[in-house]
């Protein structure tokens, strides 16, 4: 198996399938098994949905999947976690794989995460965000909930279920994107580029939690023409919330087609 070395010296596997244009899944490409698998099914998370998504994708597509968010919860890297070497990491990922040039796919701030690197690299051949808006992004309201969230882990509040390791690293992120101006970067971004959301990807959380509301579909649709002027093809998928349109098949029959036009065969 093949392995990428990130930015803090750490290692993470790469599944390499197919052949063809090279598309970056960051997916947990092996399936949840056994009461992992039954967890995430109560919080309707398909325990399979990377692996459906390589498995998809991996006909048409040289298909790199990496499970970066599995990662840094296993080895958070708590000072150190910031657009500038989340970029250089994905970048580790396509040297280790040998791919000049790839698309990429990510969801929510794994989306955030392709934003950021498209605006510092010239290697991307396609760029697909689902969950989270390229235009007017939540990064004021997300760092309050990480601020509370690692506030809580330090507290050892037991519904938490994270360590302080790990939710220090999304306040370093989000700390380090404040003042962030999503518009003014439109130019750099030339690749063709997707976003996608579900109509209901709303959620209103309570003073515990930060006392915000992180409204993606509002940001979408409210920014649907500007994103559209500046190139995005915009696609809200009616009814869903977040967890909703990250599933298998609710993204493939967007994903799949969009980069097959976009990036070839």
């Amino acid at each position: 198996m093949t392995d990428a070395t990130l930015h803090d010296g750490s290692r993470i596997d790469l599944v390499i399938r197919g052949s063809g244009p090279t598309v970056l899944l960051t997916v947990n490409p092996v399936p949840s098994v056994g009461d992992k698998a039954d967890e995430l099914r109560r919080w309707g998370v398909d325990p399979e949905l990377g692996a459906k998504l390589v498995d998809a994708l991996a006909g048409t597509f040289r298909v790199v999947a990496f499970d970066y968010e599995g990662h840094v919860l296993a080895e958070p890297k708590s000072d150190t976690l910031t657009p500038d070497t989340i970029a250089a990491d994905i970048l580790a990922v396509a040297d280790a794989a040998g791919a000049d040039t790839f698309a990429y796919y990510g969801y929510s701030w794994l989306a955030l995460n392709g934003l950021q690197l498209a605006i510092r690299t010239d290697r991307l051949t396609a760029l697909a965000m689902g969950g989270f808006p390229p235009i007017g992004g939540p990064y004021a309201e997300m760092l309050a909930v990480t601020l509370a969230t690692h506030d809580m882990s330090a507290r050892s509040v037991p519904d938490v279920g994270l360590s302080e390791p790990v939710t220090r690293q999304f306040v370093t992120l989000y700390q380090a994107l404040t003042g962030f101006d999503d518009r003014s970067v439109r130019p750099a971004i030339t690749c063709p580029r997707l976003c996608f959301v579900g109509s209901a990807d709303r959620i209103a959380y309570d003073e515990r939690w930060g006392g915000v509301t992180v409204d993606i579909a509002g940001a979408t649709v409210a920014n649907r023409a500007e994103l559209t002027a500046a190139g995005w093809d915009v696609r809200v998928l009616d009814g869903l919330d977040h967890t909703q349109a990250m599933q298998p098949d609710n993204v493939l029959p967007v994903l799949r087609p969009w980069l097959v036009e976009h990036v070839g065969t």
